[in-house]
């Protein structure tokens, strides 16, 4: 029994149904914050960043060759990975031959070295030392590898389809007739799964932006010394020609001469 100051007695029940305790503000934000906390949806894992949609120019909207956007989006997707890989490539062996690494052995008949050639001087100046004939090796072997990747054909091959008419921009055809595949020689994205894969695809893409910019940078360093700062002693100048493909070592074929004094360089 508890008095009530007016000579009436209550149970300790009929006390607490007639005078409800007080909560405090901040107990029930506290208690509202936790039943956010109870309810907000689990963190997600992790996913490779999505490559940005920035376009500075209308190429994205535009038709070339009187295509259809999917078509022009295609081919400039395509166009981007493969000057990021070349680009890639390009950065690794820049590196390299600034380093003064060469293979040991000889790169002609006549007993030429890959070591005289990087006795030339940067990696632009050993591709003027090359002979005439390693350079037209070289250039024809890309112009093959271009026209096999074009080739509807050999896609269709491969089960795929050119990237302006629906393929994936990026794919080049299987070469199951030689001992090792030019895609991925050793099976390692055999067993991998379709959404790593497209990760890896876009890590690929990112990577070869920046190396489009790196290599853009050794070679603008080569050419204009103090022209990159972060890179100034760092780089062998070179002289040259940089977008040239052929130097005076190369006048004997047709129209070299001409080229190289038509050259704004």
């Amino acid at each position: 029994m508890l008095p009530d100051g007016t000579g009436k007695a209550h149970t300790w029940t009929q006390h607490l149904g007639t005078r409800r305790p007080r909560i405090r503000a901040g107990v029930r934000l506290e208690r509202s914050r936790l039943a956010c906390r109870r309810h907000r949806p689990p963190p997600q894992a992790p996913t490779a960043p999505p490559v940005s949609r920035r376009n500075p120019t209308p190429l994205a909207d535009m038709g070339f060759w009187g295509q259809s956007q999917e078509a022009t989006i295609g081919f400039l997707r395509h166009a981007e990975l493969k000057h990021g890989r070349v680009a890639m490539a390009a950065f690794v062996g820049f590196c390299l031959q600034s380093n003064g690494v060469h293979f040991p052995w000889a790169c002609t008949l006549e007993g030429t070295t890959f070591g005289d050639i990087a006795a030339a001087g940067g990696p632009a100046a050993q591709w003027d030392a090359l002979p005439t004939n390693a350079k037209l090796q070289i250039l024809l072997l890309i112009g093959f590898f271009e026209l096999l990747s074009e080739n509807t054909y050999a896609l269709a091959q491969s089960g795929q389809k050119h990237y302006m008419r629906g393929g994936k921009p990026g794919v080049f055809p299987s070469l199951k007739k030689v001992p090792l595949d030019l895609w991925d020689p050793f099976g390692f994205t055999a067993k991998m799964s379709q959404e790593k894969k497209d990760a890896k695809l876009v890590t690929e893409l990112n990577n070869g932006r920046a190396a489009m910019l790196g290599i853009m940078g050794f070679v603008a360093a080569s050419k204009v010394p103090g022209s990159v700062p972060a890179l100034d002693g760092l780089i062998a100048p070179y002289s040259g020609e940089v977008m040239a493909p052929f130097s005076a070592g190369d006048s004997a074929l047709p129209f070299v001469e001409g080229m190289l004094k038509a050259s704004p360089f």
